[in-house]
């Protein structure tokens, strides 16, 4: 606010003509109980000279709103895991990729030469003889090095997703939470999926291919390395899933609007397992909540 604001000035009640931060700030804060011809009352007011003015000064708020609204969400947690998870998932491409070829150009030197990441780690540790050998170590150190940078983003991700969504996260783990989050675009954006899309998130390819016909319908997608999926016996997955996905979408629903841990998800989520791989435990005695896909919430994909 500033000393000339405008008291009659519409939209830009108590914001100055001159004071861009404040209008902007109105522009994403300010409310109105009904419409109003905001231009004529500007301009009766003195903030604008006219119409076009008004528009000017209008327009000129709304972008720097915008800009600020933009730069706070990637500022966000939840798009520093996303920023993070597919940094890991580069590196760890990147550094198998050159693993491979470092394994294919040691194996024309050496006869004992071994394969994949630990075998470059261990390259990278010998004293070069040669010009060719320290060109190959040096190549192997790289790989070292972006290895160690992927473990330490992972470390990271495990760290901090549990304080971005906490729910999703222990129902996840962190790591698979992380990269939900990342294929959704955000934390905002995954609690808006139902949960049949949560199910098939990272299967797209599989779900476009069964939309032109050329494919069956996927189970599940990146959900599938979480171990209530992969565990469960391959004619009970397409059920695992469903519940799975259906919890996800819960918790990532809780972790967003309210952030409060909610444990009991767990219990639930363990609870539908059991009874999907029929494993006894002392809680099937005490009365059932009803069929794995009964919530609404857990329909998906089919089977």
């Amino acid at each position: 606010m500033t000393d000339d604001a405008h008291a009659d000035a519409g939209w830009f009640e108590g914001v100055g003509p001159d004071d861009p931060e404040a209008g902007a700030a109105r522009i994403r804060e300010g409310r109105a109980d009904a419409p109003a011809d905001w231009p004529e009352q500007a301009v009766e007011s003195g903030f604008a000279d006219d119409e076009t003015d008004y528009y000017a000064k209008l327009h000129d708020a709304a972008v720097r709103a915008s800009r600020e609204a933009a730069a706070e969400r990637e500022q966000a947690g939840d798009q520093q895991l996303v920023h993070a998870i597919r940094a890991m998932d580069d590196l760890d491409a990147q550094a198998n990729e050159l693993a491979e070829r470092v394994a294919e150009w040691a194996g024309s030197r050496y006869p004992d030469a071994g394969t994949g990441i630990e075998y470059a780690r261990e390259l990278a540790g010998r004293d070069p003889a040669s010009p060719v050998e320290e060109r190959l170590v040096s190549l192997a150190r790289r790989v070292a090095d972006l290895a160690d940078e992927s473990d330490a983003l992972r470390a990271f991700v495990e760290r901090e997703t549990p304080e971005v969504a906490p729910n999703l996260s222990a129902l996840a783990g962190p790591i698979l939470a992380a990269r939900l989050i990342s294929l959704a675009g955000g934390l905002d954006a995954l609690s808006k999926q139902p949960a049949g899309t949560v199910q098939v998130l990272g299967a797209e390819d599989s779900l476009f291919a069964h939309l032109k016909g050329h494919a069956s319908s996927p189970k599940h997608g990146v959900i599938f390395t979480h171990e209530y999926v992969r565990g469960t016996r391959p004619e009970k997955r397409g059920s695992a899933a469903r519940t799975l996905s259906g919890k996800l979408a819960i918790a990532a629903r809780v972790d967003y609007y309210s952030g409060d841990r909610k444990p009991e998800l767990d219990a639930e989520l363990r609870k539908r397992i059991d009874r999907i791989r029929g494993v006894e435990t002392d809680h099937d005695n005490e009365g059932s909540d009803g069929d794995e896909g009964s919530d609404g919430d857990e329909g998906g994909a089919g089977e």
